[in-house]
């Protein structure tokens, strides 16, 4: 029966941190991680991005199939970036180069990514892999659509 004080032995170790005593003879309470005062944010990307000023951008807006409606929105003199209204959020967006002539914008944080030709355009969702709106027209593209 010399196993059993081994057990106990190597029991006793294992579990002495877990218990150890206080001078009192008291076991310590563990120590939680001290808590930031800062309120938690939920979804990273919303802390990443930020709202785009749209005080200097002139507003363009697209209806698309299914009743779906987006805004863009165009700094006359940059167009590296658009701000796009989407779901009542609106989204900084960044010009991708094409070798097609296809405006390409993409969103990395929200997968958004715009693609405009000149008879219409699309959003896609790239985290998801599908089509959030198709068949975008502005009033200049449902014009040319009319006259052919």
């Amino acid at each position: 029966m010399k196993a059993l004080p081994t057990l106990a032995l190597v029991l006793a170790a294992t579990c002495a941190p877990a218990f150890a005593a206080s001078p009192a003879g008291k076991p310590e309470p563990k120590k939680q991680a001290a808590r930031s005062k800062e309120p938690r944010r939920t979804n990273p990307a919303d802390a990443r991005e930020q709202a785009p000023n749209l005080a200097h951008m002139r507003a363009t807006a697209y209806d698309c199939e299914l009743g779906n409606t987006l805004t863009i929105y165009k700094d006359p003199g940059d167009d590296r970036q658009i701000a796009l209204q989407w779901k009542k959020r609106t989204h900084r967006m960044t010009r991708i180069p094409t070798t097609t002539g296809a405006e390409r914008f993409e969103n990395p944080d929200s997968g958004l990514v715009w693609i405009g030709i000149p008879a219409k355009g699309m959003l896609l969702d790239s985290k998801k892999g599908r089509q959030l709106a198709n068949e975008c027209r502005n009033e200049e593209q449902k014009r040319q659509v009319v006259q052919k």
